[in-house]
């Protein structure tokens, strides 16, 4: 197979970072090949100098066997590279063929008309290729993700590329839409496109992969076949091998009730709900997208109101208008989307940090205690070991895992009894996901009482004590100790009888 890519002691430089260290990498044609690390291994920042988003500092890239400085992205779509990023670029207000072909529309009389009728059938023509059962007059905005994502691949296609980096490609898709993804990514193999293949999900690389590339830390680590031993692959991503031993489970049922739910109800996604959880105690919340776990914690954190139902906070009833109320009595809330409702990606760690408990470092109630501030952050980074420069460096800048980090530090501080966590591993790499089951459990054991939500069965399954199922905004049933399996889980998802 010939050699489409090859990248030679790359050498990529921020402020304060190294991103990219004597990286090596190559792309054959007709392979799949996947880029795998630890969220800040340098994998995004690699793609970014092949895509032309950033221009390298050191090193060479080779395209086709001769060297060249990839200016910008422009310059790396006609040498045939393309990339899809895990946040689709996508315009919702226009059709399918406008966005294949945005800015390269073809006209008619000298340029003064669009002609809409041939751009229509150059979309249909790559649509046809790829078999995608797409209208090109359809509204992007009127599309599942899966379908925007297809949009995507045929806009990258558009340009003849020989090269197409993915990036967490099935982060927001479903099984049918990832055997539908698969397909495409066959397809384009057999007719000799390289795929770069980012991702976290182990079973997807092995089944669709190649070969594997890990890197860690900036720096090249080792490429390997894609049939290499996931526990091996794993070893070199995080540089040790993880502790897999199963957890031990408290009995608590003397302890304190921390959290105790009764009878909320909201609308139809939330139908009589209760349940209690004891100091100490991690309750896990399975069920279907769209089963209400989330408008549970939600309403538990009083970001949305309850219409009948009472919440206590050991022992006290909550007057919930506000999150402010429920934070004031000791919750502490993770939204499943941290960039969002966590975090201020704009401002500092250490400003997110301390955010919620700004009032505690005031000093004649106006001015800030700066020290006693950077102190506490200081102490937050080294406690989680957050990977960041300063506490002073830019929250947007730092992986995802490090971000939750972050987000749980902020609810540290405050010193919260009761922490629910709402997907609090998703889009976050292996290594990172083993240190926040870690933190979660370790939370446990000084008392905490903790609400894990998670769409991932396994997740579920680790990390509890005892497991709620929600199906249609009501819970189903509770499993634990040996009942607790994927299969009962499931069967309380869907409303089945559990095996006993």
């Amino acid at each position: 197979m010939a050699t489409l890519i090859s990248v030679k002691n790359l050498v990529k430089v921020f402020p304060g970072v190294k991103a990219l260290d004597k990286v090596q990498f190559d792309l054959q044609s007709g392979e799949v090949h996947a880029l795998m690390g630890e969220n800040g291994a340098g994998k995004s920042t690699l793609m970014k100098v092949l895509a032309g988003v950033y221009r390298k500092d050191d090193g060479q890239v080779l395209v086709d066997g001769k060297e060249v400085d990839i200016q910008n992205p422009s310059h790396a779509q006609q040498l045939g590279i393309g990339i899809i990023h895990q946040e689709l670029h996508l315009m919702q207000h226009l059709t399918v063929a406008q966005n294949i072909f945005i800015g390269r529309e073809p006209s008619r009389f000298g340029g003064l008309f669009l002609d809409e009728a041939r751009l229509n059938e150059q979309a249909s023509q790559i649509l046809a290729q790829l078999r995608l059962q797409l209208a090109p007059t359809t509204l992007v905005g009127e599309l599942t993700v899966a379908k925007q994502q297809m949009v995507e691949i045929a806009k990258a296609l558009s340009f003849h590329s020989r090269v197409l980096i993915m990036d967490e490609p099935t982060a927001a898709l479903n099984n049918a839409e990832i055997e539908e993804l698969f397909r495409i990514i066959r397809q384009l193999k057999a007719e000799g496109v390289g795929v770069v293949y980012i991702s976290h999900k182990m079973d997807e690389i092995q089944r669709i992969a190649d070969r594997i590339t890990v890197m860690r830390d900036g720096t090249y680590i080792d490429t390997v076949p894609a049939h290499t031993p996931m526990e091996q692959v794993i070893a070199m991503m995080v540089g040790r091998k993880l502790e897999t031993s199963s957890k031990a489970i408290p009995d608590t049922r003397g302890n304190e009730v921390v959290l105790d739910v009764r009878g909320i109800t909201r609308g139809r996604t939330i139908r009589d709900v209760s349940f209690q959880v004891r100091r100490g105690e991690i309750v896990g919340f399975a069920g279907l997208m769209g089963a209400g776990r989330t408008e549970v914690a939600r309403a538990i954190f009083g970001a949305d109101p309850i219409d009948t139902g009472d919440v206590y906070v050991k022992g006290q009833r909550l007057r919930l208008r506000q999150p402010q109320d429920a934070v004031r009595a000791g919750v502490g809330y993770l939204s499943e989307d941290r960039k969002h409702f966590g975090l201020a990606t704009g401002m500092d760690v250490q400003s997110n940090i301390t955010l919620p408990s700004l009032s505690r470092w005031l000093r004649a109630g106006v001015f800030i205690h700066q020290t006693a501030i950077t102190d506490i952050a200081q102490q937050m980074v080294e406690k989680l070991r957050i990977k960041t420069p300063s506490v002073y460096q830019l929250s947007k800048l730092l992986s995802g895992g490090n971000q939750q980090k972050v987000v749980i530090a902020k609810w540290l501080v405050q010193d919260c009894d009761v922490l629910i966590f709402d997907e609090p591993t998703r889009g976050i790499d292996i290594g990172a996901k083993t240190e926040i089951y870690k933190l979660l459990n370790d939370l446990a054991a000084q008392g905490r009482a903790i609400v894990v939500i998670s769409s991932e069965l396994p997740e579920v399954l680790l990390l509890s004590h005892r497991i709620l199922v929600m199906c249609e905004g009501r819970i189903t049933g509770e499993v634990r100790g040996d009942q607790a399996t994927q299969e009962n889980l499931m069967a309380l998802a869907t409303r089945r009888e559990v095996q006993t």
